[in-house]
């Protein structure tokens, strides 16, 4: 039987995916695939983890047999040099000569690079491929100051890697007025401005490089107002070109600006070649993002096999996380008024923007921007692609309910059935609806059956919510698991633990997981042992949080925080005097923060030790800083100063925070305790407060600050000092033994069916039979309380975890010399 054979030029994630979704739709071709790389496809999208650890294997998006498996033949590190329209052939570099019934161009694209003088020079990157990657992260060794050239989406992500490979000092070099100006408007680009500044990068604006200073290597940046910026090195990602050479050659029809012209079936000027990706160019636009790609390839592997799909232009629509901060924009997000209306959130403090544009009646979803928190985009970018009918009150879609009630899934399953939900792989919310009726009830499971997911990841909690609220529509138990690991929930893991007795990670894997485990259940295991028996967390040697693993919080520049336990607030001038002792000695920075606390930054690894030990002598215990534990009890002044003040409330906050620190949950808690209604504590606003009255206390829980900042609700009345500590210990209790991890206790509650009045039935009431069981758990906790580093600092072993390197001596090298981070800070300002 004739097999057509199909030769493909480019083994990126688009040509890869063209294969994919072709030997999916048919065996009845020959495919060859020729890469100009040394390497078989791999995830650009995620590029930048290169520099977190991940190994180029790990970015593989296949394997090698798996082109042999589907009989594809792979030519790698031998790009085309030549196509023969005529005899319908391909010749590559080394030689190969191939004919084809049918051509598909993958090419790409590649960083365009600026004409500025000096260009060539040592020094001078792009960020394209992992050899880039690699050029970089080798010259990056002897680096001190790196600049990027592009304040965009992959100039960011290279400001990123510079910062991964511990460059002091990054800049980034925009020429327009705006950072991400294809994405986010002025008002978002100054909150994104702000956030990255706050995190040590150095942003220029309105800045136009003239030239590239140095003999040999890169020295220094001269711009066109006279200025000019020292620098080791220099990554540019300025935009990109098509790589449509190879067609132009070939006397295929281009763009004026570069691209491959195509029509809806992707076919070039030559009906029998085709171009997708990058390189294409359709009705005068390039696609950049790697799901019209994707489309594009389905688009074209359809056709060949008698299918009728076309390409009429993609969603450009995109969100991800650039530095640690979330920035999205969807729909049409630069359309302004009068052909709409505006709703705009903003919070400085916290560095959040949010805009959406609404139709001039108030129906309907035009596009928006998100900056500092997306956890709403994908909703959003549903409600414009669906035409979805807004609320009456459309700002409830960037603010929230006010109500405190949570409605987790109802949203995405009012979703009309051919709503695209995963973008990257077309798959919609039918696809994946009917793969959950069909048995498939986990993420791991969809991902197999219906490839939704795989792609950028976006659409996973979307996708998340779909199996849920599937499975609760058919009368199925909806069980909320750890991770592929673990095919139990948080809660139901506790108990196996609790039960079995069970003291460490390895030994919960063996009996009740399966793999090599994840960085998602690591910490939660961890949480869970330290929970039940209060073990020393650094003791357990899979803990991946490297807070936990260094009992301290990492800074900017990688220098570490030092936080002493200061009960209720309450000092000793004595206590002080150690606290500035200390500081001085070993060059910390030091801050007064709002939980009434002395953090002190800018301490190196090795000293922690050190540090510790000169506290603890002092009468201080760990802080907690950097647990998922109790952080403060705040207290105000009370009775026993303030003339409003109804009781004690310094005392009884002392006496709170001495009970539960050191307490490990499911996420941080703070309390705080106010000594009348004026709340100079702030008690509403955390996990549990507590406000005098005249005849006791009032109890409140649940409320926390944060993106979603939510007031506490009220559990008790008027109850007195004994009654308020055992409703806490049965209310935290409860929230340990249930809470899924890194949940709050504000979305714990709100996601609690009944909400309050349930929990005041187990707390006060009783309702569920095991508040004795829950007094007892809590003061077992209590009764076995140790400061951590005390333990770190009397025990040689944990103590040897601090060396920068293994073989280290036990005096310091004086060769060895660190930068103190408040100086460069100082020099910033």
């Amino acid at each position: 039987m004739f097999q057509p054979t199909i030769v493909v030029v480019g083994n990126g994630m688009v040509g890869y995916k063209f294969c994919e979704k072709l030997i999916a739709k048919s065996s009845h071709f020959n495919i060859i695939v020729f890469g100009e790389e040394p390497r078989i496809a791999y995830d650009r999208v995620h590029l930048s983890e290169y520099f977190n650890g991940k190994s180029a294997s790990d970015l593989s998006l296949s394997t090698a047999s798996w082109y042999t498996d589907n009989g594809i033949k792979l030519h790698l590190n031998d790009p085309v040099q030549e196509i023969n329209r005529g005899e319908k052939t391909v010749h590559s570099l080394k030689g190969v000569t191939i004919r084809y019934d049918y051509l598909v161009l993958a090419t790409g694209s590649s960083a365009f690079v600026p004409d500025i003088p000096g260009v060539e020079k040592e020094g001078v990157f792009v960020y394209r491929t992992i050899e880039d990657l690699d050029l970089i992260k080798s010259y990056a060794t002897n680096a001190k100051v790196g600049a990027v050239m592009g304040g965009g989406l992959l100039g960011l992500e290279a400001a990123k890697a510079l910062i991964d490979l511990g460059i002091q000092e990054t800049h980034v070099i925009e020429f327009a007025p705006r950072l991400m100006p294809r994405q986010i408007d002025s008002a978002g680009s100054g909150m994104l401005l702000s956030k990255l500044k706050s995190l040590g990068l150095n942003i220029h604006l309105n800045k136009n490089t003239s030239a590239f200073v140095g003999e040999r290597k890169i020295e220094a940046l001269r711009f066109n107002d006279d200025t000019s910026l020292p620098i080791d090195i220099m990554v540019i990602s300025a935009g990109i070109r098509p790589r449509d050479e190879l067609a132009k050659l070939a006397g295929l029809h281009t763009g004026t600006r570069g691209g491959i012209v195509v029509n809806e079936r992707m076919q070039t000027s030559d009906e029998n070649i085709f171009a997708i990706g990058e390189c294409a160019l359709y009705e005068g636009m390039i696609y950049g993002l790697v799901a019209p790609g994707y489309e594009m390839a389905d688009i074209v592997a359809s056709y060949l096999t008698g299918g009728e799909k076309g390409f009429y232009g993609y969603d450009m629509s995109t969100k991800l996380k650039l530095i640690g901060v979330d920035v999205a924009s969807f729909g049409d997000a630069f359309i302004t008024e009068p052909d709409c209306r505006t709703i705009v959130f903003e919070d400085t403090h916290k560095g959040i923007y949010k805009r959406i544009n609404i139709t001039n009646d108030g129906k309907y979803l035009l596009g928006g921007i998100l900056i500092g928190d997306a956890d709403a985009y994908n909703m959003l970018l549903q409600t414009v692609n669906n035409k979805i009918a807004l609320p009456p009150n459309p700002e409830d879609l960037i603010l929230g309910s006010r109500g405190g009630e949570a409605n987790e899934g109802a949203g995405v399953m009012n979703l009309p059935d051919d709503a695209l939900i995963c973008s990257c792989e077309a798959v919609s919310k039918s696809a994946i609806c009917s793969a959950v009726n069909d048995g498939a009830c986990g993420i791991d499971e969809i991902k197999k059956c219906t490839k939704a997911g795989t792609g950028c990841g976006g659409c996973v909690p979307l996708v998340k919510d779909l199996i849920a609220g599937t499975m609760k529509a058919n009368g199925q138990y909806v069980k909320n698991v750890i991770c592929e690991h673990f095919e139990y929930s948080r809660q139901e893991l506790y108990d196996l633990v609790k039960i079995n007795k069970v003291k460490n990670y390895d030994l919960v894997l063996d009996h009740f997981g399966k793999g090599d485990g994840c960085e998602v259940c690591k910490p939660a295991v961890a949480s869970i042992l330290s929970s039940l028996w209060n073990d020393v967390i650094v003791k357990q040697d899979t803990i991946q949080d490297s807070n936990d693993r260094y009992l301290a919080n990492i800074q900017k520049g990688g220098t570490y925080s030092v936080v002493p336990r200061i009960p209720g607030g309450e000092i000793t001038p004595d206590k002080l005097i150690v606290i500035g002792q200390v500081a001085k000695k070993y060059g910390l920075y030091t801050k007064i923060t709002g939980g009434q606390r002395i953090d002190m930054f800018g301490a190196h690894v090795n000293d922690l030790p050190e540090i510790w030990e000169e506290l603890i002598d002092a009468g201080f215990e760990s802080g907690h800083a950097y647990g998922k534990a109790l952080r403060t009890v705040k207290s105000c002044v009370g009775s026993t100063w303030c003339r409003f003040g109804l009781h004690d409330s310094v005392s009884f906050a002392i006496e709170i925070e001495e009970r539960y620190k050191g307490i490990r949950a499911p996420h941080k808690l703070k309390g705080g305790v106010s000594g009348c209604i004026r709340e100079c504590a702030e008690a509403q606003s955390k996990d549990f407060g507590i406000i005098a009255t005249e005849k006791g206390w009032n109890l409140y829980v649940c409320g926390n600050g944060g993106s979603k900042p939510q007031h506490a609700q009220l559990l008790a009345t008027d109850v007195d000092s004994a009654t308020c500590i055992k409703y806490i210990d049965r209310f935290l209790m409860f929230y340990i033994k249930t809470a899924d991890p890194l949940t709050r206790t504000a979305t714990w509650l709100n996601k609690m069916e009944g909400g309050m009045s349930y929990l005041k039935n187990v707390i006060i009431n009783d309702s569920l039979g095991i508040a004795e069981k829950l007094d007892e758990e809590m003061q077992q906790l209590v009764d076995t309380y140790h400061c951590e580093w005390k333990e770190v600092v009397e025990n040689p072993n944990l103590r040897k975890r601090f060396a920068h390197f293994v073989n280290a001596p036990e005096e310091k090298d004086p060769s060895i010399k660190f930068e103190t981070m408040r100086e460069q800070v100082k020099a910033q300002w």
